[in-house]
This record gives structure tokens, sequence and C-alpha cells, in this order.
């Protein structure tokens, strides 16, 4: 590059005394102009240059962009690493082989098809068309989803499957359940057709992960051809005739127990009429994942639903099955099935018609008993919606389908961590001369508190009083730097702010006749409720629970496994001319102990200063004198604008719903609702009369709100589940469900056009199409979708990249049950997409040209830290025992940096930032709650430029690299490119090899490879020699230990 040799090298400012470390300077033999080579500090290599040789028969690369550069290099004086050898000096030494040439690979997996397809049960025609659906049709729900005029194209992948492929009888399996993706039962285990089965009488309705099978009986004789289905299905179940009556062993029950209190044959949805007969409702399932879910009707035999789904799909299957159910109170039964072909869906016609319902012997479950149904395959070429990422101009809705809008003009502040000091990060240029300002998350949350006039509302999964928000704090701040959060948020209360705290109430922590419990999360809620106890802050302690029309085990299940995840503050804040407005902050800091931290991510430097009374790593048990702390890295932000409003509005749902008045609570004529009534209050601003920023001004964001939350938790969703599309609800059973923060990914993922970045604590996801365990229920659809996405890219000749960073190992004991268990599934679910990749590199023609990593990594971070000279060492406390994890730990010097992050970066334009981790617990909308905000600004897309968006999402984007990298390249400014991937790959890779020594030296980047071997074929297997972590043990593609899944998915 040209400004290798004149500009001079960068290195962080040493608040820690580090030494500095500099890379060495490219190779001379690369760059003429390149000074002289010097040698480094470090014990290793320095980060060797990586290969892009030419591969035979593919000369030259079209995957690639062009080789001619921007006029201008970036300009940081920051220090670089040596390039990237392109292959014209194959006698570069290097710590890592080049790749290698490999002949091309015949894929022998795709058996020719099978026989013509099988006739169905034909539809039945009653003499009349369905009725039509008074839910908006596709285009009426997405106003600006257009279909384009293209025919659909073939199938991605078209496998032939038949049950006689596997040489034995084929069984399709169900798993009867109430929540699963999608907030609806999780259904089938299976692959194709369905032979003739014998089926259990009934199955337990209330769990995921019941362990009653339900039998989907068998339609088609036959090969059924397995295809992938990757778009909208647009949907609409219309109703049934003529279902058999489940309910006569009820009936018998209540004429012998007569009239029971709470009456067992009341129904749970519905009021119970004379008649006791079917409840019934309708599932819709691909493969062994359930995608829809109609509402219970209750007490009928002729149901009239008229329900319109439209559902992203991204699943192989030979059949959509419609599973007609009867719901119970201890559970369902099943009714019967209709089978559409998957195959009669491709040509993109709505397949509709009357079609029998037939049990599990192949047979109709009665005779007459009839289903109505259409639907109509979308692909994704046809959804322009998804073609040009975020839309220009003032038609653009953001994510269509969801509980809150897309708010305009507004503002948005982005963070990383929970403190960045100043002149920590590099400056990062933007467009129009201006520079990315890195935000101090905690400092700027602890002054919106202290200008608060009329409420301060938080919410958190923990919120401990005695955290101090404040360590670094400028001079003048004032004595306020010194006080805990407590102390303020008590402060502020007596003031005359309304300021109230909703926690999650863990429920393994108690304070009962003085006998207190900390209980398991360590969350502090007890402890928090008592220091507030007599003053005026209000703290309601939220436990996470089932609706009471749930089962027994369902509610404990709920109230035992899942939590309330949200982590929000909100305040009023001046708007000018003596008015105030709402200012919210969303992302993945709790405020308690444990989350302060920098990006330097310090290991001992800082436990007898700044961590000096917040020592937290839960990876150790026992003593942990003189052991590093568990750095923790995070992602935040601030928003300032009318999508503020919504943040208060799911704030008020809640609390209303938590403060409800229960059992002896209720004789009161009236309880005394905390929440100010913001309408009444004349000085604070109406969401439509918020400042807000027009879209050419430079500072412009756009934002929308997202949640995963369900009708037991808010106040506020309609009553009736018919209703619940209104609001753009789905339904569960018993339950709506808004579950827009995985509409919000999915939606990003697919519109997503030259590269997506992710940071998050967990990344599980698409077990239906994992090549084991497809059926324990994490189904969300996230790597599915951006492992599809990488293969449409490999099919259409462009790049694409996808970097993901996760936490080396999940918070806790690596040896674990639980984190085992967890990682095992990490694995599948890295297993699955590095297939899906090379398939696509197969299909095309590219396997040996390059590797599925050449598109796809995984990284986490980690620190090492040498003994200096000014580190005080003394330690207090009993030294660990030796050989322990604390003990090796501390003699090597070195810990990873826990990824608690939640957010994704795409295109440099968009971002996702919130509470919500990637898997089936915060994406399902009826397990753990969350919240999430999605953003942009319209002055910095791609359709608004026409080129790379220089605004704030790619400085933090930047920033963040600058952050794990210790270093900006001018590669990182086009992070799809080739030379990008395999730069920071390399980065990683020798940041791995320093962490993993025996010798201790100072780590100046901490991005590291995430520990597995990805082979050319994409085979995901243990390191070599690093089969366990480093010093804490545990298997790092986890184990398969016996656990209840619900808690580790």
């Amino acid at each position: 590059m040209d400004n290798h040799g004149s500009a001079p090298p960068y290195g962080y400012p040493n608040p820690y005394a580090y030494p500095p470390y500099p890379y060495p300077p490219p190779n001379p033999s690369h760059d003429p102009y390149a000074p002289s080579p010097v040698s480094s500090p470090y014990p290793y290599e320095s980060y060797p240059p990586n290969s892009s040789h030419s591969f035979h028969p593919y000369q030259p690369n079209p995957l690639e962009l062009p080789t001619s550069q921007p006029s201008h290099v970036y300009p940081y004086p920051y220090q670089q690493y040596p390039p990237i050898n392109d292959g014209s000096n194959p006698h570069h030494s290097s710590a890592y082989p080049p790749y290698q040439q490999y002949p091309p690979i015949s894929d022998g997996s795709n058996p020719p098809h099978g026989s013509a397809y099988p006739h169905q049960y034909p539809p039945i025609s009653d003499g009349s068309h369905p009725p039509s659906s008074p839910y908006p049709h596709l285009n009426d729900l997405m106003s600006n989803v257009q279909i384009s005029d293209n025919q659909p194209s073939a199938p991605v992948m078209t496998h032939s499957y038949s049950a006689l492929n596997e040489g034995k009888k084929e069984e399709f399996y169900g798993h009867s359940s109430s929540n699963s993706f999608s907030g609806y039962e999780h259904s089938y285990s299976g692959l194709g057709g369905s032979p003739n089965l014998s089926a259990y009488p009934g199955s337990n309705d209330e769990s995921v992960h019941s362990q009653s099978l339900q039998i989907v009986p068998a339609q088609y004789k036959g090969s059924l051809k397995y295809l992938l289905l990757h778009g909208n299905l647009d949907i609409c179940v219309h109703s049934a005739k003529n279902l058999p009556n489940m309910d006569m062993f009820h009936k018998t029950l209540g004429d012998v127990f007569g009239k029971f209190p709470g009456n067992v044959g009341n129904k749970i949805e519905g009021t119970m009429t004379r008649k006791i007969t079917s409840d019934p409702y309708v599932s819709i399932s691909l493969s062994n994942a359930v995608v829809g879910r109609t509402f219970v009707i209750s007490n009928s035999e002729n149901p009239v639903w008229e329900q319109h789904f439209h559902v992203p799909v991204a699943h192989h299957a030979s059949e959509v099955h419609f599973v007609v159910k009867d719901s119970d109170v201890v559970g369902s039964q099943l009714i019967g099935t209709v089978a559409i072909p998957v195959e009669q869906l491709y040509s993109g016609e709505k397949v509709q018609g009357t079609y029998p319902i037939l049990n599990s012997n192949g047979k109709p479950c009665k005779p007459g008993a009839v289903l109505s149904v259409s639907i109509q395959f979308l692909p994704m070429e046809k959804l322009i919606i998804y073609h040009q990422g975020v839309g220009a101009g003032p038609n653009y809705i953001g994510v269509p389908g969801t509980y809150f809008p897309l708010r305009k003009g507004g503002t948005v502040t982005l963070y990383q961590d929970a403190h960045v000091p100043d002149g920590c990060l590099p400056n990062v240029m933007l467009d129009h001369g201006m520079h990315y300002v890195h935000g101090q998350c905690w400092l700027d949350m602890v002054d919106a508190i202290r200008q608060a006039k009329r409420l301060v509302y938080i919410t958190g999964w923990s919120v401990w009083h005695k955290v101090r928000l404040v360590r670094d704090a400028p001079a003048g701040y004032g004595k306020t730097s010194d006080y805990t959060l407590g102390e303020l948020l008590r402060s502020k209360s007596q003031e005359g702010v309304r300021v109230l705290l909703l926690v999650w109430d863990d429920p393994t922590s108690r304070s009962i006749l003085g006998y207190k419990t900390d209980g398991v999360m360590a969350t502090h809620d007890e402890e928090t409720r008592r220091f507030f106890k007599h003053s005026s802050v209000q703290v309601l302690l939220c436990p996470r629970m089932a609706g009471k029309r749930h089962s027994w085990a369902k509610q404990q299940e709920v109230g035992t496994i899942y939590t309330h995840h949200q982590k929000t503050v909100i305040v009023d804040a001046d708007a000018g001319n003596n008015f105030r407005k709402i200012v919210a902050f969303v992302g993945g800091l709790d405020l308690c102990d444990g989350r302060y931290d920098t990006p330097h991510h310090p290991l001992f430097r800082t436990l007898q200063t700044v961590h000096k009374d917040d020592y937290h790593n839960p990876t150790f048990t026992g003593n942990t004198g003189g052991c590093p702390r568990e750095p923790w890295h995070d992602l935040h932000s601030k928003i300032d604008g009318p999508a503020a409003y919504d943040v208060l509005t799911n704030f008020e749902e809640r609390w209303l719903r938590a403060a409800k008045p229960t059992g002896i609570k209720k004789l009161k004529s009236s309880y005394d609702d905390a929440l100010l009534k913001i309408e009444r209050i004349p000085d604070i601003l109406r969401v439509s009369d918020a400042p807000s920023v027009g879209d050419d001004n430079p500072v412009a964001w756009h934002a929308q709100i997202f949640r995963s939350i369900d009708s037991n938790s808010v106040k506020g969703f309609p009553k009736e589940p018919r209703d619940g599309s209104i609001k753009n609800l789905v339904c569960g059973k018993n339950v709506l469900i808004d579950m827009s923060i995985h509409t919000a990914y999915v939606k990003a993922i697919r519109a997503a056009q030259h590269y997506i970045y992710i940071e998050n604590q967990y990344f599980i996801g698409s077990s239906y199409n994992w090549s084991q365990n497809r059926d324990i229920g994490a189904n969300n659809l996230i790597p599915m979708e951006i492992a599809l996405k990488i293969a449409e890219k490999i099919k259409a000749n462009e790049r694409f990249a996808v970097y993901i960073v996760i936490p080396m190992w999940p918070e806790g004991v690596p040896t674990g049950a639980a984190t085992q268990r967890i990682l095992f599934w990490q694995n599948k679910t890295m297993q699955m997409m590095y297939e899906t990749v090379y398939k696509a590199l197969v299909e095309v023609g590219l396997e040996a040209a390059f590797s599925p990593q050449d598109y796809l990594n995984f990284f986490c971070l980690g620190n090492r830290e040498t003994i200096d000279m000014h580190e005080n060492i003394s330690v207090s406390g009993i030294p660990p025992p030796p050989n322990t994890p604390q003990a090796n730990s501390r003699n090597n010097r070195r810990f990873m940096i826990y990824v608690h992050s939640k957010g994704m970066i795409v295109d440099d334009e968009y971002v996702i930032i919130g509470s919500a981790n990637i898997n089936q617990r915060s994406m399902e909308g009826t397990r753990d709650t969350e919240i999430a905000m999605g953003a942009y600004q319209p002055e910095y897309t791609w359709a608004r430029k026409h080129s790379y968006p220089r605004g704030q999402v790619h400085g933090y984007r930047m920033s963040l690299w600058a952050e794990h990298t210790g270093t900006i390249e001018d590669c990182f400014l086009q992070p799809e490119s080739l030379d990008c991937v395999r730069r920071v790959r390399t980065m990683s890779e020798m940041n791995w090899k320093q962490f993993s020594s025996n010798d201790v030296t100072e780590m100046r980047g901490h991005l590291l490879k995430y520990p597995v071997e990805v082979d050319r074929k994409g085979k995901v297997r243990p390191l070599p020699g690093h089969e366990e972590f480093p010093d804490v043990g545990g298997k790092i593609v986890g184990s398969f230990i016996a656990i209840q899944e619900n808690l580790t998915i």
C-alpha cells in the first residue's frame, strides 16, 4: 500500500504500561517501497501473509473483485500487517501452509431422481371455491414486497428422496408440543413421506420436548422429491368439516365427577358450550419444524379459521404438513393430517383445495372429514424486498410485519464495551470529512440519569445497586462519579423523579424470614430489592411465568428455566423550549457486577484498581487469589427520537402485566399504578411531536424496535387469538407472541449484499437441517439463512463474507454438563453451515479453488498479559491448589474475553443491537423475553450512495475490528473481499497460536480463530493438539450429555 513507508506506526495508548509490540512491516519483496524489515519482539512469526494461489483450472478468479484499488488509500497512521501473498512469492515462509490444490470432487451423494411423482388424494370439490381470507394477502401485508416477473429458478438442491433409500421402513415421528420456533409446537423429526404407522392415542401438548410421539400418517406411496424451499410461503387455513369428536373421554369424566372447580370441560380458548366436542387447531410443518399454527376453536366439529400466514422458510422438505389436533387441558391429540407435496409448489402457482384428513393408517379419520387450505411458494428471486439491502427513499418501511413500525428522524449512538477511554481506539474516518466518535456507554447513562427530571425506568436481567458506573471520570465531573448505581437512583427519587426498576425475579434467590439465598445466577435481585425497600425507588421483581391456562408442568418449566432478559434504561431529557423528550438505552449490558470493561480487556492489571471490588469469573470455583478476571465485551446503543417511545411502551406493557394485583390484593377497589401517565404531563412531548431530523441530514437515523415476548409477559395484546394478526402477532398454544427480533434478523440476512458481521453470546439454530438431532427444537432460521445467503452468492459468482464472533465457551464451568451440551449444539450448527457452503462450491465446480472458510469464519476473543514491573502482584486470599483451572490460568496468565454481545452489522449500512442471543431461548418469543433495535442512516446506504457507505455503522464496525485486531488495514474497507477474509483469518490464527503457547507473551490483538479445524469439504473437527480449552479443560466441540434440552438450545 502507498502509505506503508510514509505513515508512522500506530500504537494503543499505554495506560496499563503495555509494552509496544509492533507488527513487522510488509514483505519488502512484495512492496519495493517498503522500509527494511525489522525484527519482531514476538517469539513467534508475525501474522504471515495469506495465500491466494491461482488454482487450476480456474483462472482467473471470477469471484474476486476488480484488482484496481480505490484512488485513495486508507489514511490511517497505524501499524500495518504484512500484505497477503498473491502467489508471486511461493517461497515466502508462513506459520500456516498455503491452500493446496485439490482435484474437482465428484459429488455422488445425489442419486438420480426416482419414479414419477405419485398421485395424492385429490382435492374434494364441493362445488364452490374456499372462502377468501379476510386477512391481507402477501402484497397487502408487505406493501413494498414486489414480485418480479421472472419465472422461479430451478431448486438449489433437488434430491430424490424415498423411504426405500434408507434400507428400512422410514419412520416419521412428531413431538407434540406447544412452543418451538415461531412460538408454535415442535412437530416432526423425519425427512420425507410417511409410511403407515400406528399412532399413539394422544400426547402432552404442553412441552416443546414432550416424550410422547405424534405420528404423521402416510398419504403417498413411492418416491418424494426432497427439495429446498427458500423464500416465503403464503398460506391460508380456511376451515375444516366433519371432524371427529375427540372429547368423549372428558365428557365421561364430567358425568362422573359432576361440576368441578374450573370444570374439566371448560376449554382453554373459548367458553364451554353445552356440546362437548373437539377443540381443533392446525399446525403447519416442514421437515421436522413447525412454521405456523392456528388459534384454537373451542367445541367445534366444523371450525372456520380463515387464518393467513406469511412464513419465511429455509427448509429441505418433501411435503408441507397440515396437522389437525384437538387441544385439551392435559395436552393435545392428533386428529389427522393433510400433506401437500413440495414439488407441486415449485411452479409458484397457488395450490388450494379441500383435502381429506387422514389418520395414522393413511385412511380418512372420519368419513367426510376435510380441511380447506391454500398455499403458495414465493422463491427468493421473486421477493424484490430482499434484493437491495436497505431501500432508499421514503417508501422504505423497514422490517414489515412487526409490532412496532420503523420510526424516522431520530439519532442513535453505538457503544462497544461499558467504557472506551479517550484515545483508546483509532479515529475512523467517515464521509464528509467526519470522524467516528467512540461512545462511552456507562458515562452517558449516568449523565442521562443525572439530567432526568420526570422519570428513570430500568429493566434488567440483573440490576445491582452496588455497581459503580463511572470509574474513569473526566476532570470536573463532580462527586457523582463516586456514586454507586443505588445511591444515584435513590438521590434522583428524592428529587421527585419517578424511578422504577423492573428486574427478573430469579426463582432460586429468596429472602424469607431472614433466610437469604443468593440464587444460582447471582443476579442480586433480592439484595437490590432490600436496598431500595425504604426509599421511593420502586423495585418490581418480575418472575418469568407461563399463563394460568398452561399446565402445572409447563408453568414450572417456564418459571424455572426461562428469564426476563431485556436490558433498557429509559429517561426523559431536554428537548429545548422547556419541553422534555424520551431517550432510551438498549443493548446487552446489564447494570451489575462483572460488566465494566474497556477495549484493553485487562486480566490482572486492574484487580487492585478499577476492578478491586468487582471481581467476576464464574469459570472458577473455590479459591481465586491472584487469578485473572473474566474480561467482558458487549454492545449497546442509545436511541434519541421516536423509536425511544416504543422502548417506553414496552416497559409500560411489561410493568402493567407484572404489577397486576393477584391473590388478596384483588380485593382492593383499586391499586396504585406507579407508571407516569405521559399523556397527562404537558411538558413531555408525544411521539408524534418528538424532535426529528431530516433524511438528508448526515446525522439522521431511522430505527425500529423488535421484541421476543408473549402475552403472558405484557398487558395490551389482543384478548382474542384471532385478533393477533392485527398487531402482527403469531399464535402459540394459549398465547400470542411477538417474535419480531427473529423476523428482523431474517430480513437483514436475506437483504445482505456484501457481508455480515455478527457478535453473539450464543450461536445455535436451524436444527431441522442438522445431520443428527434434528428434533431438538432449535428451529430458528438464522444459521440456515446465512449459509443459504453464501450459497446464493457463490452461485451468482459474487463475493460474500460472514464473520461470526462468539465466546470461547459459554460462561460458567466448561466441563459442566450444560456447557458441554451447548458447545455440542453449536458445533452441529457450524457443521451444517460449512457443509451447505461446500455443497454450493461443488455445484458450480469451485471446490478446488476455494474453501468454505473463504466465505464463513468463526472467531472468539482472548487475552494474555505478561507480568510488568508496575503491576501490583500482591494477591489476597489463599492461592488456588496446583493443576486446577485457577492455578493454570494464573500461571499461564491468559483467559478468554467473554463475548456477551448480541449484535449484527450488514453491509456497513444496517445494525441490530439488543439483548437477544442467537438461540431458541431468545428468538422464540415464549422463552426468554428480549428487546432489540435495528437502525440505519438513510444518507449512508448502498441504495442511496451506490458505493460503500461510510457512515456511523461503518465507523462502528471498523472500531470493533480495531479493538479486536489491534490495527486497521486498508482491506478492512472491503470486508467481503477474499483479501480481507484471508487476512483476518491469518491474524486470528497467529493470535490463537500465541494464546495457546506455553510461552507467556503480551497479546496485542484479541481476535482468535475459533479453535476447531474446518477442512476443504466443510468438515468441522477438533483442532489437533487442542481438543480441550487451554487451562480450564472441557471439549471444544462439546459432548452429548443428557440434560433438559430447553435449557441449552
